[in-house]
């Protein structure tokens, strides 16, 4: 058993409380590697110069909020580690209390107590001007995208020049909308309770495996949010003749630097889902209850 540890070095309770951990797997002979959360930006290489395999690691444990996880679920990809989070942040909707303390809850995980919930994920491929598929089309080839993961959700949003965006979207090969507006969030249902609940989509309850569309601030009466079905893809097209294509894009609120005009982006659900770990597990109703409507 091997354990990756990651700590929000931010929050002085995390710190403590990876401390406490460090001591108590030592003392029981498990093998682990500890990171802060800093070490995990996209823009950061420390993390890729440490670990020569992620794949050794059998169980990560990550000591802070929603956003850690995160970071954390980005580095593991879709690799299937579980995931188990213990919040020290704000809101907390995916990890774990922290009332017991945090070796009760890696206690209970090492002896594999703790419920596992399973969370569709994304696949990004994104086609800059100048790629081979960046014009689309129902014959465009994938090859040549620069290919993200993302647990929560896709952001393309207004460009540095801060002009509206002008794009369109199709699902399952069936054009929806054009949208001319702030941006687009394309979320799973994990993501529906972050960026694309605050810009008006629904709550998903956690086990769907659809994807949700929601256009942010649309200079329009009658755009609106879409869920799409289990299997369906959501391919984003840029207005290539439009000076208002522009745009930047965030992945689960991390700015992502692209050096070329977007011009095409096809989100679908990644090949293996999330696996996080429940301690004293709480319903997605009950939490949803707790942190939205108390």
């Amino acid at each position: 058993m091997r354990i990756l540890i990651v700590r929000n070095n931010y929050n002085p309770k995390a710190l403590e409380s990876a401390l406490l951990l460090e001591v108590y797997l030592a003392s029981q002979g498990v093998e682990f590697t500890a990171f802060d959360t800093d070490d995990l930006r996209a823009s950061s290489e420390f993390f890729q110069r440490r670990v020569e395999n992620i794949d050794d690691f059998d169980l990560a444990v990550v000591l802070g909020g929603d956003g850690t996880i995160l970071r954390t679920a980005a580095q593991i990809k879709y690799r299937r580690i579980p995931i188990l989070g213990v919040n020290f942040g704000h809101l907390g909707f995916m990890a774990n209390s922290n009332e017991d303390g945090i070796i009760p809850v890696v206690a209970a995980a090492l002896a594999g107590e703790l419920t596992t919930e399973y969370r569709t994920n994304l696949r990004i491929d994104v086609f800059c001007e100048g790629d081979e598929g960046a014009n689309g089309g129902p014959d465009a080839p994938m090859k040549g995208s620069q290919q993200f993961f993302g647990l929560n959700e896709l952001t393309l949003a207004r460009g540095a020049q801060g002009r509206v965006i002008d794009c369109a979207y199709t699902v399952a090969g069936e054009k929806v909308a054009d949208v001319k507006g702030d941006g687009l969030i394309v979320a799973t249902a994990t993501g529906s309770t972050a960026y694309a609940l605050s810009a008006g989509g629904p709550l998903v309850a956690p086990g769907y495996s659809g994807l949700v569309v929601v256009p942010i601030a649309p200079h329009s009466l009658h755009s609106r949010a879409l869920v799409t079905g289990p299997s369906d893809i959501v391919e984003i097209a840029m207005d290539p003749s439009s000076a208002n294509r522009e745009a930047t894009m965030f992945i689960d609120g991390e700015l992502i630097p692209i050096d070329r005009p977007i011009r095409r982006v096809i989100v679908q659900s990644g090949e293996e889902p999330t696996v996080l770990l429940r301690y004293k597990a709480e319903s997605f109703y009950g939490r949803t209850s707790r942190v939205f409507f108390s």
